[in-house]
């Protein structure tokens, strides 16, 4: 009979060295092994693998089917918020949590077994079966006191999961070369749209709630006329632009010598552009953007004026809004030389890049990450958006870690397209040569589109 020491250590060895391992060997390796006598306690064995296994629970939530909304919904629904309106929105989190969840962890089954088992990767696995298993068990929400533990439970869920980011980009770039680089992506990009839908929908029914256990709320009444829940109803491009470059400035300052001079951000166009949006999605994609060009026209300047005097001053960063009937177009140009050519094939990825070493490191300097730009702080402190507001958690508009400005983590402009593309967006880039960089993002005006994820898992169980 094999000890339970012996099948142990040769577990672990699939485990903690896959790079000698393929993943179909790696695969038959574990099937043997389970079939192999054990001195291990049969009660540990299976409270140790149910959550791998497709068991019929999950499969019976896998089979339901996600129910997308869109901006203009979560401002009609809130508009004029009453208890049954919000005993509605909890019973909407309540089912739509799991059922989101659930089509995520059978993807996420359904990968190599040497990148499922990858440490960061199988951590977010038992975050995300543990907060499934919790929502699945709420029964229907019919009162408010029920509604109050529920949000407590959703904030804990949130908090949670901040690690979720960093960890699953430390396993997508350990997991680099065990599975197709494309399909490591197109992993990334469904487990990341279907986390920013989960939080757009937890953060909406906890900002709502707390705008009903408000003292000064009168139910039924109209709620804020800037904010419906997690929804800025006028969210003006340049307002946002103008904040951003103010803070991507100042970062920019503390990463840089003190005689260096930080280019200025020039906005032109239609500049009373407007639109429903939720404002940390829009702030961190042009925090990103901004930040990016800041640092690469300062080191095209330095470079192209080495060892001379006079030094005029860089280029400005110009920023033209293009408002049309159906959306708004913010186009983000500058001289910073362009994309260097053995980066630009890998411009989109999360998982493959000439860098990727350093960026792994540097993951590992940011256990936290909720993806916004309060993030990018100065000494600890935002120069951006604050609005005041405070809640069951700390939702997407708070600063939750912070990180060097000049820690690159290589992964800002793949997630500022996710957040683009999340509500029937875009984001596209041109590089010039020596030259510089255009950007193009396109904000859709109306808030009448859905968020854009996957329904479903995208193999059908087993």
């Amino acid at each position: 009979m094999l000890s339970f020491a012996a099948h142990n250590a040769i577990r672990t060895v699939c485990l903690t060295r896959p790079s000698r391992l393929s993943a179909l060997r790696a695969a038959s390796l574990y099937k043997e092994l389970a079939n192999l006598p054990t001195t291990r306690p049969q009660s540990r064995r299976m409270q140790t693998t149910t959550k791998w296994r497709p068991v019929q629970v999950l499969d019976d939530w896998v089979a339901k089917e996600a129910r997308p909304i869109s901006l203009r919904q979560l401002m009609v629904f809130g508009r004029s918020l009453t208890e049954s309106r919000l005993l509605s929105s909890a019973n909407y989190v309540r089912t739509e949590l799991p059922t989101r969840i659930a089509h995520r962890l059978r993807d996420m089954q359904r990968l190599p077994y040497v990148v499922v088992t990858n440490p960061h990767i199988s951590d977010v696995y038992d975050l995300y079966y543990t907060a499934f298993d919790m929502f699945r068990r709420v029964k229907e929400i019919k009162t408010l006191d029920e509604n109050d533990r529920f949000c407590q439970d959703i904030a804990r869920m949130l908090q949670a999961h901040l690690t979720v980011i960093p960890k699953l980009a430390m396993g997508i770039l350990e997991c680099s070369g065990l599975m197709p680089q494309e399909e490591l992506d197109i992993f990334m990009n469904t487990i990341l749209k279907s986390r920013i839908s989960r939080r757009v929908i937890a953060e909406q029914h906890l900002a709502l709630s707390e705008t009903f256990n408000a003292p000064w709320f009168s139910p039924g009444a109209k709620v804020s006329e800037e904010f419906i829940g997690e929804v800025f109803l006028k969210c003006v491009a340049k307002d946002v632009i103008e904040r951003c470059g103010t803070a991507v400035q100042e970062l920019a300052r503390s990463a840089n010598p003190p005689d260096v001079v930080i280019p200025e951000i020039k906005i032109d166009g239609h500049l009373g552009a407007a639109f429903p949006y939720i404002l940390s999605h829009l702030e961190y994609i042009v925090g990103e953007l901004l930040r990016n060009s800041v640092q690469a026209v300062i080191d095209h300047h330095q470079k192209k004026y080495k060892g001379k005097r006079d030094i005029p001053p860089p280029p400005p960063i110009e920023v033209t809004l293009c408002e049309a009937q159906q959306h708004v177009i913010v186009r983000i140009s500058d001289q910073g030389g362009g994309i260097p050519r053995d980066i630009l094939p890998y411009l989109w990825s999360f998982s493959r890049g000439p860098h990727s070493g350093q960026r792994l490191e540097n993951l590992t300097q940011v256990p936290l990450m909720a993806a916004t730009l309060q993030e990018l702080r100065v000494d600890g402190n935002f120069t951006g958006l604050q609005d005041g507001r405070s809640g069951y958690s700390d939702d997407s508009l708070t600063s939750l870690s912070a990180r060097p400005p000049n820690l690159r983590l290589g992964m800002g402009l793949p997630l500022s397209r996710v957040y683009a593309e999340y509500w029937a967006g875009n984001l596209e880039l041109h590089s010039l040569e020596g030259y510089g960089v255009d950007v193009f993002l396109q904000i859709s005006k109306l808030g009448n589109k859905n968020e854009q994820l996957a329904t479903r898992a995208t193999m059908d169980s087993v």
